[in-house]
């Protein structure tokens, strides 16, 4: 087992935490062709899990066409889908590809998922902090796309980290970090990869039903035991209700219980920024600060540590789960399982200590003001988020390039009272003109009045696995 701090031992490891797939699963009594299926489903009919099995094993197959999965994903969009009918969607997907097999370890296998926020970089923390509790960590991350920032993006911006690499690689950087933080294979839930990108042009991503498959098909596709779920909710939240965050959360739990994974989840909000940072390097060295101790952001160490302390909790751990998080933490050897991550994954070995010659920084850097002195009363955080991908820090397509260096430093939260020694923020621009539309991009998304208004509560909702 990878090094970890001593701890009390487990007492279970709940229900689902090991597991092995084998191979696509097959239509057994229905063999529709795929129109037919899509049919029954705009007409409003619940599909049988072995209808939408062979509709799935199609499009992976290439005997569905991608006009035919736009119609369906359409279908789905318009007509929803019961639960079970998204349990079969979700298991379908997972096995459009392979099944990671992690039963050689000796403890729990879990990860965290985030539906996506601004200065979201939760996991660059996360991952180390539970290695460093004695836990596994395959976690396999996105890119950003719009506002939303990737955790990908992120480990880009550190030199020579391979966010790529091969099976043998992952699992070895597993083994010995007790974590990875890495990007989905090609021979990871391939049936995701075709459908996100048919649901991207075809107006489809706020499903529900195709949401919740998207997510849940590849954390089952890492062969896990345990994910604990961050869905945010707010102005620079996917789901800005918490209505809608609340529905996301359920059926995110409701379907992953369902296909064996045992999975909770905490709504946390996205009404300003989570971390003082947003903009890859920049949220990377306020990663290492927090890591080190050096200076945490307290509503980011929050959600940290309550996401660290509810998945340790989903495998049955019998100790004081928040205790053990800041036991992890506080001590030092989560920095220590995040420095040996990225040096197994190509990255610099002295990268937390020489991270000021490894990350590149911005040839430009502007403190931001208010025009008026006051307090912040309400924050367009996606605005922000947008502001970085103006600044050439995040993407709009699929295909655009990154520039790793550019951002915002030192962002106001919300109640912050700003006066003309108090910035609103600083902005990480390459040159005069970028730097100019990122300050009134960040002035704009700040209202500023003579009092605070009511804090949103950090934490709106929790959501534990049926039964429990």
């Amino acid at each position: 087992m990878h090094p970890g701090v001593s701890l009390s031992p487990f007492a279970g490891r709940g229900p689902g935490w090991r597991f092995v797939r084998t191979g696509p699963t097959q239509s057994s009594t229905h063999d529709l062709p795929p129109q037919e299926t899509i049919i029954r489903k705009r007409d409003g009919l619940a599909l049988a899990p072995d209808e939408i099995a062979a509709f799935i094993a199609g499009l992976a197959a290439g005997t569905v066409s991608h006009a035919q999965a736009a119609a369906f994903a359409m279908a789905v969009f318009f007509r929803d889908m019961t639960t079970t009918e998204r349990v079969a969607l979700t298991k379908a997907m997972r096995d459009s590809g392979s099944v990671l097999d992690w039963s050689d370890l000796d403890a729990p296998v879990v990860d965290k998922h985030s539906t996506g926020g601004v200065g979201d970089n939760v996991s660059l923390m996360l991952a180390p902090i539970l290695a460093a509790c004695g836990v596994y960590v395959p976690m396999i991350s996105g890119r950003g796309l719009g506002h939303t920032g990737g955790t990908l993006d992120k480990f880009d911006s550190i030199p020579g980290y391979v966010t790529q690499p091969d099976n043998a690689l992952f699992r070895h950087v597993v083994r010995e970090a007790g974590c990875a933080i890495i990007g989905q294979t090609a021979d990871l839930a391939p049936a995701d990869k075709l459908l996100y990108a048919i649901r991207d042009v075809t107006g489809t991503v706020e499903s529900i039903p195709l949401i919740t498959a998207s997510i849940l098909s590849k954390k089952l596709a890492a062969g896990l035991g345990a994910l604990i779920l961050d869905v945010k909710t707010g102005s620079g939240a996917f789901m800005p209700t918490l209505e809608r965050s609340r529905a996301l959360a359920d059926s995110l739990v409701s379907v992953a219980n369902g296909a064996g994974l045992r999975t909770g989840a905490i709504i946390t909000d996205m009404n300003e920024p989570l971390a003082s940072a947003a903009g890859n390097a920049l949220e990377v060295r306020n990663a290492v600060d927090f890591l080190t101790g050096a200076r945490q952001d307290p509503r980011l160490r929050e959600v940290t540590l309550a996401l660290g302390a509810a998945v340790l909790e989903l495998t049955g751990y019998s100790g004081d789960a928040r205790q053990a998080v800041e036991r992890a933490l506080g001590g030092g050897l989560a920095v220590e399982h995040f420095s040996r991550m990225v040096a197994l994954l190509g990255g610099p070995a002295d990268f937390v200590t020489a991270m000021d010659r490894h990350l590149r920084a911005a040839p430009l850097v502007r403190d931001v003001y208010a025009e008026t002195e006051g307090r912040v009363v309400a924050i367009d955080t996606r605005a922000i988020g947008m502001g970085v991908v103006a600044l050439g820090g995040g993407r709009t397509l699929p295909t655009d390039t990154i520039d790793h260096a550019v951002g915002y430093g030192r962002l106001a939260g919300l109640g912050a009272e700003l006066s003309p020694l108090v910035p609103l923020g600083r902005v990480h621009a390459r040159d005069q003109n970028a730097a100019d539309e990122a300050e009134h991009r960040l002035r704009a998304a700040y209202l500023i009045g003579p009092d605070a208004a009511p804090p949103h509560p950090l934490i709106a909702d929790r959501i534990a696995p049926p039964g429990d």
